[in-house]
Protein backbone atom coordinates (compact mmCIF):
# COMPACT_ATOMS: atom_id res chain seq x y z
CA UNK A 1 0.00 0.00 0.00
CA UNK A 2 2.71 2.39 0.61
CA UNK A 3 4.47 2.74 -2.71
CA UNK A 4 0.92 2.58 -4.34
CA UNK A 5 0.12 5.44 -1.99
CA UNK A 6 3.74 7.59 -3.19
CA UNK A 7 2.76 6.88 -6.86
CA UNK A 8 -0.82 8.19 -6.22
CA UNK A 9 1.07 11.63 -4.99
CA UNK A 10 3.23 11.70 -7.57
CA UNK A 11 0.84 10.92 -10.41
CA UNK A 12 -1.41 13.86 -8.77
CA UNK A 13 0.42 16.26 -10.87
CA UNK A 14 1.25 18.38 -8.07
CA UNK A 15 3.12 18.37 -4.37
CA UNK A 16 0.22 19.33 -1.69
CA UNK A 17 2.31 20.51 1.64
CA UNK A 18 0.30 18.53 4.20
CA UNK A 19 1.82 19.46 7.77
CA UNK A 20 1.78 17.20 11.19
CA UNK A 21 -0.75 17.52 13.39
CA UNK A 22 -0.25 18.49 17.30
CA UNK A 23 0.15 15.34 19.42
CA UNK A 24 -1.52 17.03 22.28
CA UNK A 25 -4.55 17.25 20.01
CA UNK A 26 -4.37 13.73 18.82
CA UNK A 27 -3.79 12.16 22.51
CA UNK A 28 -6.80 13.98 23.60
CA UNK A 29 -8.80 12.58 20.48
CA UNK A 30 -7.29 8.88 20.10
CA UNK A 31 -5.73 8.09 23.47
CA UNK A 32 -8.76 8.43 25.68
CA UNK A 33 -9.57 5.70 28.72
CA UNK A 34 -8.70 2.86 27.98
CA UNK A 35 -5.90 3.41 26.51
CA UNK A 36 -2.27 3.73 28.64
CA UNK A 37 1.55 4.38 27.89
CA UNK A 38 3.95 1.76 29.32
CA UNK A 39 8.02 2.37 28.52
CA UNK A 40 9.17 -0.73 27.39
CA UNK A 41 12.18 -1.06 25.43
CA UNK A 42 13.79 2.66 25.46
CA UNK A 43 10.29 4.02 24.42
CA UNK A 44 6.74 4.70 25.31
CA UNK A 45 4.15 2.68 23.62
CA UNK A 46 0.48 2.76 23.40
CA UNK A 47 -2.14 0.31 24.37
CA UNK A 48 -4.71 -1.38 25.39
CA UNK A 49 -5.24 -3.58 28.08
CA UNK A 50 -9.32 -4.85 28.52
CA UNK A 51 -11.51 -7.44 29.79
CA UNK A 52 -11.00 -9.91 33.02
CA UNK A 53 -6.93 -9.94 33.73
CA UNK A 54 -7.75 -13.54 34.55
CA UNK A 55 -9.27 -14.38 31.57
CA UNK A 56 -7.55 -15.99 28.49
CA UNK A 57 -5.08 -13.25 27.12
CA UNK A 58 -5.59 -12.46 22.95
CA UNK A 59 -2.42 -10.06 22.35
CA UNK A 60 -3.65 -8.51 18.32
CA UNK A 61 -0.88 -6.80 16.38
CA UNK A 62 -2.42 -4.43 13.44
CA UNK A 63 -1.30 -3.38 9.93
CA UNK A 64 0.84 -1.18 7.91
CA UNK A 65 -0.43 2.43 8.40
CA UNK A 66 -2.74 1.02 10.86
CA UNK A 67 -3.27 1.29 14.74
CA UNK A 68 -4.22 -0.57 18.08
CA UNK A 69 -8.00 1.05 16.93
CA UNK A 70 -8.67 -1.23 13.94
CA UNK A 71 -10.13 -3.41 16.70
CA UNK A 72 -12.42 -1.52 18.21
CA UNK A 73 -15.48 -3.71 17.26
CA UNK A 74 -13.93 -6.99 18.01
CA UNK A 75 -12.39 -5.41 21.32
CA UNK A 76 -15.91 -4.45 22.74
CA UNK A 77 -17.04 -8.05 22.46
CA UNK A 78 -13.79 -9.99 23.20
CA UNK A 79 -13.28 -8.16 26.25
CA UNK A 80 -16.19 -9.87 27.77
CA UNK A 81 -14.97 -13.31 27.97
CA UNK A 82 -11.15 -13.13 27.41
CA UNK A 83 -8.47 -10.35 27.99
CA UNK A 84 -7.96 -8.26 25.10
CA UNK A 85 -4.50 -6.23 24.70
CA UNK A 86 -3.70 -4.78 21.97
CA UNK A 87 -0.79 -1.78 21.19
CA UNK A 88 0.73 0.44 18.23
CA UNK A 89 3.46 -0.61 16.71
CA UNK A 90 6.08 1.74 16.85
CA UNK A 91 6.02 4.74 14.13
CA UNK A 92 1.99 4.14 13.87
CA UNK A 93 -0.78 5.40 15.87
CA UNK A 94 -0.43 7.62 19.20
CA UNK A 95 2.75 5.72 20.00
CA UNK A 96 4.88 7.64 17.18
CA UNK A 97 8.49 7.00 15.98
CA UNK A 98 11.27 4.74 17.62
CA UNK A 99 13.93 6.56 19.34
CA UNK A 100 16.26 4.34 17.75
CA UNK A 101 14.84 4.19 14.50
CA UNK A 102 14.59 0.35 14.38
CA UNK A 103 11.52 -1.16 13.01
CA UNK A 104 12.45 -4.28 12.47
CA UNK A 105 10.65 -7.14 12.86
CA UNK A 106 13.13 -8.24 15.77
CA UNK A 107 12.19 -4.96 17.32
CA UNK A 108 8.61 -5.59 17.17
CA UNK A 109 9.20 -9.19 18.97
CA UNK A 110 11.11 -7.75 21.65
CA UNK A 111 8.10 -5.13 22.47
CA UNK A 112 5.52 -7.88 22.47
CA UNK A 113 8.36 -9.76 25.03
CA UNK A 114 8.36 -7.34 27.02
CA UNK A 115 4.68 -6.02 27.02
CA UNK A 116 3.96 -9.72 27.92
CA UNK A 117 6.56 -9.26 30.87
CA UNK A 118 5.28 -6.26 32.13
CA UNK A 119 2.01 -7.42 32.13
CA UNK A 120 2.39 -10.99 33.28
CA UNK A 121 1.29 -13.09 30.47
CA UNK A 122 3.24 -15.98 30.50
CA UNK A 123 1.49 -17.23 27.20
CA UNK A 124 -1.33 -15.88 24.93
CA UNK A 125 -3.25 -16.19 21.28
CA UNK A 126 -1.58 -13.78 18.85
CA UNK A 127 -3.82 -12.51 16.47
CA UNK A 128 -2.09 -10.00 13.71
CA UNK A 129 -3.41 -8.75 10.44
CA UNK A 130 -1.15 -8.08 7.26
CA UNK A 131 2.75 -6.67 8.27
CA UNK A 132 0.59 -7.95 11.85
CA UNK A 133 0.81 -11.17 10.41
CA UNK A 134 4.08 -11.27 9.97
CA UNK A 135 5.07 -10.32 13.04
CA UNK A 136 2.40 -12.76 14.90
CA UNK A 137 3.95 -15.91 12.63
CA UNK A 138 7.46 -15.17 13.29
CA UNK A 139 7.15 -15.09 17.36
CA UNK A 140 5.05 -18.30 17.31
CA UNK A 141 7.76 -19.72 15.28
CA UNK A 142 10.22 -18.41 17.58
CA UNK A 143 8.76 -18.36 20.97
CA UNK A 144 6.19 -21.73 20.80
CA UNK A 145 6.02 -21.94 24.63
CA UNK A 146 4.32 -18.59 24.61
CA UNK A 147 1.64 -19.11 22.12
CA UNK A 148 -1.49 -20.68 23.11
CA UNK A 149 -3.43 -19.95 19.46
CA UNK A 150 -2.07 -18.02 16.41
CA UNK A 151 -4.98 -16.43 14.52
CA UNK A 152 -3.11 -14.90 11.02
CA UNK A 153 -5.23 -12.47 8.96
CA UNK A 154 -4.65 -11.39 5.40
CA UNK A 155 -0.65 -12.35 6.62
CA UNK A 156 2.33 -10.89 5.00
CA UNK A 157 5.67 -12.30 4.89
CA UNK A 158 6.07 -14.26 1.67
CA UNK A 159 8.13 -12.34 -1.31
CA UNK A 160 6.80 -10.40 -4.03
CA UNK A 161 7.90 -7.87 -6.67
CA UNK A 162 10.27 -5.83 -4.80
CA UNK A 163 10.65 -7.79 -2.04
CA UNK A 164 13.17 -10.49 -1.65
CA UNK A 165 14.29 -12.69 1.14
CA UNK A 166 17.65 -11.62 2.90
CA UNK A 167 17.72 -8.39 1.30
CA UNK A 168 16.14 -4.63 1.68
CA UNK A 169 13.73 -3.36 -0.68
CA UNK A 170 14.77 -0.80 -3.22
CA UNK A 171 12.31 2.38 -1.96
CA UNK A 172 12.46 5.19 -4.48
CA UNK A 173 13.89 8.60 -3.52
CA UNK A 174 10.62 9.81 -4.32
CA UNK A 175 9.19 8.22 -1.22
CA UNK A 176 10.66 10.91 0.67
CA UNK A 177 7.51 13.23 -0.87
CA UNK A 178 5.52 11.82 1.52
CA UNK A 179 6.63 13.41 4.98
CA UNK A 180 5.65 16.72 3.33
CA UNK A 181 2.40 15.26 0.87
CA UNK A 182 0.00 13.39 1.87
CA UNK A 183 -3.61 14.64 0.30
CA UNK A 184 -6.78 13.36 1.99
CA UNK A 185 -8.00 12.15 -1.58
CA UNK A 186 -5.05 10.13 -2.14
CA UNK A 187 -4.98 8.17 1.37
CA UNK A 188 -8.42 7.37 0.60
CA UNK A 189 -7.97 6.10 -2.90
CA UNK A 190 -5.63 3.64 -1.80
CA UNK A 191 -7.58 2.43 1.31
CA UNK A 192 -10.57 2.01 -0.83
CA UNK A 193 -8.29 -0.95 -2.75
CA UNK A 194 -8.28 -2.63 0.95
CA UNK A 195 -11.88 -3.17 0.86
CA UNK A 196 -13.98 -5.39 -1.07
CA UNK A 197 -16.53 -2.78 -1.23
CA UNK A 198 -15.40 0.93 -1.30
CA UNK A 199 -18.29 2.31 0.28
CA UNK A 200 -17.57 0.46 3.80
CA UNK A 201 -14.23 2.94 3.75
CA UNK A 202 -16.70 5.36 6.10
CA UNK A 203 -15.45 9.42 6.76
CA UNK A 204 -14.83 8.66 10.29
CA UNK A 205 -12.39 5.47 9.48
CA UNK A 206 -10.76 7.34 7.07
CA UNK A 207 -10.22 10.21 9.09
CA UNK A 208 -8.49 8.34 11.76
CA UNK A 209 -6.32 6.33 9.72
CA UNK A 210 -5.07 10.15 8.08
CA UNK A 211 -5.06 11.87 11.12
CA UNK A 212 -2.69 9.72 12.71
CA UNK A 213 -0.39 9.17 9.94
CA UNK A 214 0.05 13.19 10.68
CA UNK A 215 1.47 12.60 14.41
CA UNK A 216 4.81 14.36 14.14
CA UNK A 217 7.65 11.56 13.05
CA UNK A 218 4.75 8.57 11.94
CA UNK A 219 5.68 9.17 8.04
CA UNK A 220 9.20 9.34 8.28
CA UNK A 221 8.99 6.16 10.14
CA UNK A 222 6.88 4.35 7.72
CA UNK A 223 9.43 5.24 4.99
CA UNK A 224 12.31 4.04 7.42
CA UNK A 225 9.93 0.82 8.37
CA UNK A 226 9.62 -0.15 4.23
CA UNK A 227 13.15 0.11 3.78
CA UNK A 228 14.11 -1.62 7.36
CA UNK A 229 11.83 -4.56 5.73
CA UNK A 230 14.39 -7.27 5.68
CA UNK A 231 11.95 -10.65 4.40
CA UNK A 232 13.37 -13.94 5.61
CA UNK A 233 12.08 -17.07 3.80
CA UNK A 234 8.90 -18.39 5.81
CA UNK A 235 9.31 -22.34 4.99
CA UNK A 236 11.45 -23.07 7.95
CA UNK A 237 10.04 -20.79 10.12
CA UNK A 238 5.84 -21.70 9.25
CA UNK A 239 6.97 -25.28 9.20
CA UNK A 240 7.86 -24.90 13.65
CA UNK A 241 4.50 -23.22 14.50
CA UNK A 242 2.93 -25.36 17.70
CA UNK A 243 0.17 -23.60 17.82
CA UNK A 244 -3.37 -24.14 16.70
CA UNK A 245 -3.99 -21.83 13.85
CA UNK A 246 -6.42 -20.01 12.17
CA UNK A 247 -6.36 -18.21 8.76
CA UNK A 248 -9.11 -15.47 8.52
CA UNK A 249 -8.67 -14.61 4.77
CA UNK A 250 -10.63 -11.66 2.62
CA UNK A 251 -11.58 -13.49 -0.53
CA UNK A 252 -11.59 -9.68 -1.81
CA UNK A 253 -8.75 -9.09 -0.48
CA UNK A 254 -7.22 -6.98 -3.36
CA UNK A 255 -3.31 -6.31 -1.26
CA UNK A 256 -2.71 -10.12 -0.58
CA UNK A 257 -4.78 -12.65 -2.40
CA UNK A 258 -6.43 -15.63 -0.51
CA UNK A 259 -4.89 -18.37 -3.30
CA UNK A 260 -1.57 -16.91 -0.66
CA UNK A 261 -3.41 -19.15 1.81
CA UNK A 262 -2.42 -22.46 -0.13
CA UNK A 263 1.71 -21.17 0.99
CA UNK A 264 0.61 -21.61 4.90
CA UNK A 265 -1.96 -24.37 4.64
CA UNK A 266 0.75 -26.27 3.28
CA UNK A 267 3.18 -25.52 5.96
CA UNK A 268 1.66 -24.80 9.15
CA UNK A 269 1.06 -28.37 10.83
CA UNK A 270 -2.21 -27.59 12.68
CA UNK A 271 -3.90 -24.85 10.54
CA UNK A 272 -7.53 -23.97 9.19
CA UNK A 273 -8.31 -21.44 6.76
CA UNK A 274 -11.87 -19.56 6.93
CA UNK A 275 -12.28 -17.22 3.54
CA UNK A 276 -14.63 -14.77 3.90
CA UNK A 277 -17.05 -13.96 1.42
CA UNK A 278 -17.10 -10.67 0.18
CA UNK A 279 -14.49 -9.05 2.50
CA UNK A 280 -11.17 -7.07 1.86
CA UNK A 281 -8.22 -6.83 3.17
CA UNK A 282 -9.46 -5.77 7.16
CA UNK A 283 -11.88 -8.05 8.09
CA UNK A 284 -12.15 -6.59 11.57
CA UNK A 285 -13.45 -3.03 10.23
CA UNK A 286 -15.07 -4.88 7.06
CA UNK A 287 -17.93 -7.00 8.27
CA UNK A 288 -16.66 -6.74 11.68
CA UNK A 289 -19.64 -8.40 13.52
CA UNK A 290 -19.82 -11.35 10.93
CA UNK A 291 -16.17 -12.07 10.44
CA UNK A 292 -15.47 -11.91 14.70
CA UNK A 293 -18.24 -15.03 14.86
CA UNK A 294 -15.53 -17.44 13.18
CA UNK A 295 -12.73 -15.95 15.27
CA UNK A 296 -15.19 -16.55 18.14
CA UNK A 297 -15.52 -20.22 17.46
CA UNK A 298 -11.84 -21.22 16.69
CA UNK A 299 -11.03 -19.76 20.42
CA UNK A 300 -13.40 -22.05 21.89
CA UNK A 301 -12.42 -25.02 19.82
CA UNK A 302 -9.09 -24.42 17.81
CA UNK A 303 -8.81 -28.20 16.52
CA UNK A 304 -12.74 -28.56 14.86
Amino acid sequence: MFLALVGSIIASGFLLWTPDMDRDLLEKKYGQAPSETIFLEGMEIHYRDTGKKTAPALIFIHGFGSSLHTWDDWAIELEKDYRVIRFDLPGFGLTGPDPRSDYSDNRSIAIILALMERLEVSKATVIGNSIGGRIAWYFAANYPQKVHQLVLISPDGFASYGLEYDQAPQVPVVAELLQWSLPLFVLKKNLEKAFANKNNLSLTLLERYYELMLLPGNRRAMIERLRQTVLQDPVPFLSKIEAPTLLLWGAQDALIPVKNADDYMRLIPKVQLQALPNIGHIPQEEGADRNLLYLQDFLKNPSE
